[in-house]
């Protein structure tokens, strides 16, 4: 059962596409005391498992098929070869290439190298760099009943036992899990205006087991890039990982919080010259309104209120922070631009930003439709009185290393008495694109630390 299953059924709520069905898969184990063949093990449900990755996206990473009985190969190694899994895509079908098969107690992939332990669940791990392992496209692909997997060898114990038997016949999937993604509710928001905001939400732990209790937590808003204006409520989450990685189990546990992803609709709202969204003022009102709205209705702690958004969305950081000063308690940005004129108001404000050197997208200086990069926008608040540490280093250095300079960084910020923290990427250094600058930013624990122990 999943976390948001359990919280459902606490809740006395009934949910759909996880929940096995206990009385089908009584019916179809075998009857006790009757015989049964060497490997007749009935299939009950089949899943597929993906995944939100930092630059890939999301991907189909795995298949979980839940089988009416425990499967133990007794310490042997299911072969890759034993299983064929075909991906049917916009009209396309194309193999998927299986890198491990292994039983687990879960419908879950275990990143051990000796992975899985007797249970119900066969987990077929994907290569999530094959070119068909994409979830997405524009809006999230159908991917129920899109994946094909035929067992086409025995499964037998290193002692010669069958275990599961090869078979003509073919399985499709059922559902689709996506961890942390599925532990995000959808809404929507109508504000005073009757414009409407799609949002996902992740609720904490501790609120959603005692919503009465007197705690209070902090607040994530994640605003998207402008790749994400869209009416599916989903690519916010799965286009890049801004809000997931806030909901992540381990990040919840250091940090426990709410995380707020809205999405802006199509039509694409374009008023005024700057032409982006988050600043076009039917959005920006409809964001505010949906703050305060959701600061009253849950227990947030008013000084905790975080601003986290990369290209688009940190443009979107940089308009609303000088209208809101003394709103949010520090702000991430990430590939953004914005207006000079304004970073006097906001001096007071941590914020920790970065960007790569040579964004072809959202240039470093100049930025984008007349309105300059972060590197001039830092330049501007240093001028306005505050305090800039500044470093660079690649974008692609292992993580560790990555954190490393980071806290360096931020030691040299703290000696100094600043609380403007300012990296940019060597040219050449960030993956898959030089706009991608964001990918290393939110696994980042050192700026994620900083971020929570920052309080209005």
């Amino acid at each position: 059962m999943t976390r948001r299953t359990a919280f459902a059924v606490a809740a006395g709520t009934v949910t759909g596409s996880l929940v096995i069905n206990t009385a089908t898969a009584a019916a179809d184990a075998p009857a006790p005391g009757r015989p049964v063949a060497a490997g007749a093990n009935p299939v009950l449900r089949t899943a597929l498992i993906t995944q939100v990755t930092p630059r890939n996206n999301w991907r189909v990473t795995a298949v979980a098929i839940r089988y009416a009985a425990p499967i133990d190969i007794r310490g042997g190694v299911i072969p890759p070869s034993a299983f064929q899994v075909t991906a049917d895509l916009g009209g396309q079908s194309s193999a998927r290439t299986v890198t491990r098969v292994y039983p687990n107690t879960v419908a879950s992939t275990d990143d051990l190298p000796d992975a899985g332990r007797p249970g119900r669940y066969l987990v077929i791990e994907l290569d999530p760099d094959d070119a068909n392992a994409q979830a997405a496209g524009t809006d999230p692909l159908p991917l129920q009943r899109a994946y094909t997997v035929r067992q086409v060898a025995d499964v037998r114990t290193p002692g010669g036992d069958m275990v599961l038997a090869a078979s003509p016949l073919a399985i499709r999937n059922d559902d689709v899990i996506t961890p942390v993604v599925d532990d995000f509710t959808a809404g929507s928001f109508t504000d005073s205006t009757g414009f409407e905001l799609a949002f996902r939400l992740y609720q904490p732990e501790g609120f959603v087991r005692s919503p009465g209790a007197a705690a209070r937590y902090p607040l994530v808003v994640t605003l998207h890039g402008g790749g994400e204006v869209a009416d599916n409520n989903m690519t916010q989450l799965t286009a890049n990982r801004v809000a997931v990685t806030f909901a992540k189990p381990e990040r919840q546990r250091r940090h426990p919080a709410f995380v707020l992803a809205p999405q802006i609709p199509l039509p694409r709202p374009m008023d005024g010259p700057d032409g982006t969204d988050w600043t076009d003022p039917k959005v920006r009102a409809a964001l505010v309104e949906l703050i305060d709205a959701f600061t009253t209705r849950r227990p947030v702690d008013a000084d905790r209120l975080y601003l986290v958004g990369l290209s688009s969305g940190a443009r979107g950081i940089f308009n609303l922070l000088p209208r809101r000063p003394h709103t949010f308690a520090a702000a991430l940005a990430t590939a953004g631009w914005g207006d000079p004129s304004t970073m006097d108001g906001i001096t007071h404000i941590p914020m920790w930003t970065d960007h790569s050197i040579d964004d072809p997208v959202v240039p470093y200086r100049e930025g984008r439709f007349g309105k300059p990069g972060t590197w001039t926008l830092m330049n501007a608040l240093e001028s306005a009185g505050a305090r800039v540490t500044r470093g660079e280093w690649a974008n692609d250095l292992p993580k560790a290393e990555f954190e490393a300079r980071s806290r360096a960084l931020l030691n040299r910020a703290r000696r100094a008495g600043s609380h403007v923290l300012f990296t940019s990427y060597t040219p050449g250094t960030t993956p898959v694109s030089p706009h991608f600058a964001w990918a290393q930013t939110y696994e980042n624990d050192v700026v994620i630390d900083w971020l929570f122990d920052q309080s209005r």
